[in-house]
């Protein structure tokens, strides 16, 4: 199964690709754009996908305009479409690159990157890049995993990943705080939060599944839905955490 596929298989019903319910979602654009006078705004998704951020600030500010930029054409078309549907295309811009040579003439009331820290090389570098798109007093909005507790040789395996690829929340915080940054918002995902996206993540792929057992990514989908399944349940559940932080620069 072609990758983006199965990324709209998966995340199908879910409000964002990320451990976020819908009210946590609201919340933290709520902060985000609570300095912005009025219905309008400024807002800049770096690794946007679909543009689920900034289709939700558009649909709540009547006045707000937005900007999302990410290297998948498909998702972008699939945003595109999206926003005619909802009646926001004329205010919601989508740029097809990568994040980090993206440019813009103006600056934004609030950037977004949630879950794509990796496409600027991590965490601090992510919040550099946002730094240069951000307008006096505005807010980055950054989400990023982090270790609720040391991560087992089960979880690393089911993660691909190392130990020192995140670190726990205090010392994610430290790190913020160190590059000059004072975080005036916080959601930290639930475990009831990721149980939801997980059991969608797999569910939604095996029900996919079942209804097209023949066609002929049917095996490798099930396959892929099970080991999935299997890593977070036998892994990471309870491991890997995510929090949203909703910063200020402080110098």
């Amino acid at each position: 199964m072609e990758r983006y596929q199965r990324h709209v298989i998966t995340h199908e019903g879910h409000p964002v690709a990320a451990p976020l319910a819908d009210a946590s979602v609201d919340a933290v654009l709520g902060a985000a754009l609570a300095h912005v006078g009025g219905d309008g705004g400024r807002l800049l998704d770096l690794g946007c996908g679909e543009a689920a951020w900034p289709l939700r600030a558009l649909a709540a500010r009547p006045s707000a305009r937005a900007v999302g930029v990410d290297v998948n054409g498909e998702a972008l078309a699939a945003a595109a479409r999206a926003a005619e549907r909802a009646g926001v295309a004329g205010r919601l811009a989508l740029h097809e690159g990568t994040v980090a040579d993206y440019t813009a003439d103006e600056p934004f009331d609030a950037v977004l990157c949630v879950g794509s820290t990796h496409a600027f090389g991590g965490l601090l570098a992510a919040l550099t890049a946002a730094r240069a798109h951000l307008a006096p007093g505005g807010c980055v909005v950054v989400g990023e995993g982090f270790w609720e507790r040391p991560p087992t040789p089960a979880a690393l395996a089911a993660l691909d990943a190392a130990a020192e690829d995140y670190a726990d929340l205090g010392n994610t915080v430290e790190l913020v705080l160190t590059d000059g940054w004072a975080p005036v918002f916080g959601h930290t995902s639930s475990l009831a939060e990721w149980d939801d996206y997980e059991w969608r993540w797999t569910g939604n792929l095996t029900r996919w599944v079942l209804d097209h057992a023949d066609h002929p990514g049917a095996a490798e989908a099930l396959e892929t839905a099970t080991a999935h399944r299997a890593g977070w349940l036998g892994g990471y559940r309870g491991v890997l955490g995510f929090v949203t932080l909703v910063l200020r620069a402080a110098r």
